[in-house]
């Protein structure tokens, strides 16, 4: 991913994180955000699942990293083997005794595996017409869907999003989308113009063509990303 999407995420960090206090039992949490919120936020931008939702659900499931599926197999959402599975396993007693749970070779091959999980299953597919900053709708429909069978699921996943306010990270999509979709434009034609440079024009130099574009370009995200704070700011005044 590009760094003007990268400081994105970091800008929201800074947002969601700026009143964090030292309570002990909450930094796993918070520390678990800060390391895998990019790669949340990345999954909401190519799926349309709710970032708030990926990292309630991975906090919840992987018990912020720590526990021992999370640990031995990358699986940080509590994902079972199942039929149409042809990678690795590893086995544990959940429910039953023995379970199969699907191994991972890295944190990101789980996050990517959850979402189509989600994407591919039809009893979950009402929960993508729901608003992108719908979280609550999101859980119900998880547990309703019958994604855990703990009977408190829902209400855990809403608590983790409303304590960490993850919430915020719902209404970056449109910014990380537009972001996401304008530097891929300009990549796309970029690169075929090199292309067209090197075969053509080998004595022209179409870098230097586009710069004044990029420069437009990273004025129109900076505007965007500043827009976003002030609208976190007024929130923040409306609640105070």
């Amino acid at each position: 991913m590009n760094k003007c999407c990268k400081a994105n995420f970091w800008l929201i960090l800074v947002l969601l994180t700026v009143k964090v206090t030292a309570q002990v039992p909450l930094m796993p949490s918070y520390m678990y955000i800060s390391q895998h919120l990019e790669e949340a936020t990345t999954q909401m931008v190519n799926y349309k699942i709710p970032a708030s939702v990926i990292l309630a659900q991975a906090i919840f499931e992987s018990n912020s990293g720590n526990s021992a599926l999370a640990k031995k197999s990358n699986n940080h959402f509590g994902i079972k083997c199942h039929l149409e599975w042809g990678g690795d396993t590893i086995t544990k007693t959940d429910d039953t005794l023995n379970e199969c749970f699907r191994k991972y070779n890295s944190i990101e091959d789980s996050y990517t595996d959850h979402s189509m999980f989600l994407k591919s299953r039809s009893r979950y597919a009402h929960l993508f017409n729901l608003n992108i900053t719908d979280y609550k709708g999101w859980c119900y429909g998880l547990k309703n869907a019958g994604y855990a069978t703990y009977s408190c699921y829902t209400e855990e996943l809403i608590k983790i999003i409303e304590t960490h306010k993850l919430y915020a990270l719902d209404r970056a999509e449109s910014i990380e989308a537009a972001v996401f979709r304008d530097f891929k434009t300009y990549e796309l034609k970029h690169s075929n113009l090199k292309d067209f440079e090197k075969n053509y024009y080998p004595n022209c130099n179409i870098d230097l063509l586009f710069s004044n574009e990029k420069d437009i370009l990273v004025q129109s995200i900076n505007m965007m990303v500043d827009q976003f704070e002030e609208d976190e700011e007024s929130d923040i005044a409306g609640n105070n």
